[in-house]
């Protein structure tokens, strides 16, 4: 888990490969907890909260 002071000190290309990497696992987990696979249900929040985290400062950066 990063933290949005850690995510502001990288660039922008760096935080959207973050975010495909996150949306890749995102998808890997939901396939996993519907087939039965996976026990670990806060992941999949946790990666949620992980993708918001990134646009959020994404978000701050083509304001700036």
């Amino acid at each position: 888990m990063n933290t949005a002071k850690e995510l502001r000190g990288k660039t922008e290309a760096e935080l959207r490969n973050e975010v495909i990497e996150l949306r890749r696992q995102q998808l890997e987990t939901r396939i996993q907890q519907s087939t039965g696979q996976f026990a670990n249900t806060a992941k999949f929040m946790e990666i949620r909260k992980d993708i918001a985290r990134i646009k959020t400062v994404l978000n701050e950066m083509a304001h700036k």
